[in-house]
C-alpha cells in the first residue's frame, strides 16, 4: 500500500501542478515599440524671388526738373500741386503699378491715383494731385504702394 499511497501523492501533486498552471495568468509578450525615428528636418523654405521691381526713394514735392526728380517739401500752398515721386529700379523689365493715397487728417481721402508702369533699369514715375478749388488747410498722410506692397513709410506734409 505504500506505493499506492506515494501514487496517490503524486497524482494530487502532478494535478494540483495541472491546476496551477492552468490557472495561472497568461503573460501577454512584451511588444518592445520600434525605435523613434527623428522626423526628417523640413526641407528649408526656398528663398523668394527678388521681385523684379522695387521701390527705391519716395518724395513728395511741389515741382518737377526735366529728369523727373522732385525735391521734398513739407509745406505746400492751398493752390500747390501735390507730386509724389517714386523711383524704381527693375532687375528684369517688368509690368508694375504704383498707387499713391493722400488723406486729410480727419482720415478722408482726398486723392489717390494709380499709375502702371513699365520698369525697367531705374526709373523715377510722378503722380500728380491737384484741386480745382484750394486745397483744405492741415495735415495730409501720403501712402504709396507698389504691386500692392507699402513702399517705405507714411510721408506727412502740411497745406497752410
Amino acid at each position: 500500500m505504500k506505493q499506492n499511497r506515494i501514487s496517490y501523492a503524486l497524482a494530487a501533486a502532478l494535478v494540483g501542478t495541472v491546476a496551477l498552471a492552468g490557472c495561472k495568468k497568461k503573460e501577454e509578450p512584451v511588444v518592445t515599440p520600434p525605435a523613434a525615428v527623428e522626423p526628417a528636418p523640413a526641407p528649408a523654405e526656398p528663398m523668394p524671388a527678388p521681385a523684379p521691381v522695387s521701390a527705391m526713394v519716395v518724395t513728395v514735392g511741389n515741382t518737377a526738373a526735366a529728369d523727373k526728380s522732385v525735391a521734398a517739401v513739407g509745406m505746400f500752398g492751398v493752390k500747390d500741386k501735390i507730386i509724389v515721386s517714386v523711383k524704381t529700379d527693375a532687375s528684369t523689365p517688368a509690368d508694375a503699378t504704383i498707387d499713391a493715397k493722400l488723406t486729410f487728417q480727419d482720415g478722408q481721402v482726398a486723392g489717390q491715383k494709380t499709375q502702371a508702369v513699365k520698369a525697367e533699369d531705374a526709373g523715377t514715375t510722378n503722380i500728380e494731385f491737384t484741386n480745382t478749388n484750394d486745397w483744405p488747410a492741415g495735415k495730409y498722410k501720403v501712402d504709396v504702394t507698389l504691386n500692392g506692397q507699402p513702399v517705405g513709410m507714411t510721408q506727412e506734409i502740411e497745406v497752410k
